[in-house]
């Protein structure tokens, strides 16, 4: 193994060494030291996609839409207004900005600024709703809402592990054909289809000695999770294909940035969000 190799391996234990635990303490805390996460994700996150956008447009300046993702994210906690009429805050500020602008394509400078706002936003609102699951707004959370925010990390992590060695062991020895080539060349069905096993089995298991998990619904969560999760991977390796960059940015040692590490996660929680909304 390579010097860089096992340099990367290292940061990647380091940082989970680390993260793991303290991401679980703050699901398990809730409240405001939750909403500050999502907080901090959302604006690495809307600084890393508009490095992103900045190979093909022109976006604002950075501090404004820093701000708006601030103002997006406190409202989903605190909801000072309706969501529908924050996001509408949101893109008449955009639109108004864009006529005193004289740089590039009003097209594309809106276009790829909304999509990277209302991706980031959303993406992490549906985190703090999710955490929030069955409490008003400003409230702490509920034991449901950290059940299924751990259920959903767990689940995610155990498909990516899950996929990453079946992958490398099994991978293009029953199917030749790629997963999906366009945009992942190295992802393969066999990974993919371990991945789904891997999240199922710890869904279970964790069904069985965790409390508060959703009763009988965690493996189907599980398998949900574990059949869509590489959507939320390729959709992120669509938008740096597109900018041409190998990652959003360098922040979390031997994973990228944030958009690198938390795709999945992003791609997710809106789903399980959307699913426990129709169960209820």
């Amino acid at each position: 193994m390579s010097s860089l190799l096992q340099n990367n391996l290292f940061q990647r234990v380091a940082v989970a060494i680390v993260g793991i635990p303290l991401l679980l303490w703050i699901n398990m805390t809730g409240g405001v030291p939750f909403l500050f996460l999502v907080l901090v994700l959302s604006l690495m996150g809307t600084f890393e996609f508009r490095r992103l956008a900045a190979h093909r447009a022109h976006p604002p300046a950075l501090p404004l839409l820093l701000a708006l993702t601030a103002f997006i994210q406190t409202n989903f906690y605190f909801r000072f207004i309706d969501y529908w009429e924050a996001l509408l805050v949101m893109v008449m500020i955009l639109y108004v900005i864009e006529l005193w602008r004289q740089q590039g394509s009003q097209f594309l400078n809106i276009g790829s600024t909304l999509v990277g706002l209302v991706y980031v936003n959303l993406s992490f609102g549906a985190l703090l709703r999710l955490r929030m699951s069955g409490s008003a707004p400003g409230a702490p959370g509920t034991e449901a809402g950290a059940a299924l925010v751990l259920l959903m990390f767990v689940c995610v992590w155990a498909a990516d592990i899950f996929a990453y060695f079946g992958g490398s062991r099994l991978g293009g020895k029953f199917i030749t054909r790629k997963l999906f080539p366009r945009l992942s060349p190295k992802k393969t069905w066999e990974g993919y289809f371990a991945g789904i096993i891997g999240s199922v089995a710890l869904s279970w298991v964790c069904s069985l000695y965790v409390p508060g998990f959703p009763d009988g619904n965690a493996p189907l969560i599980g398998l949900m999770i574990g059949v869509v999760s590489p959507a939320g991977d390729l959709m992120e390796s669509m938008f740096k294909r597109d900018a041409g960059v190998k990652d959003s940015s360098g922040v979390i040692p031997g994973h990228g940035g944030v958009l690198d590490r938390f795709d999945t996660v992003m791609f997710i929680a809106p789903l399980l969000y959307f699913l426990t909304a129709w169960v209820k």
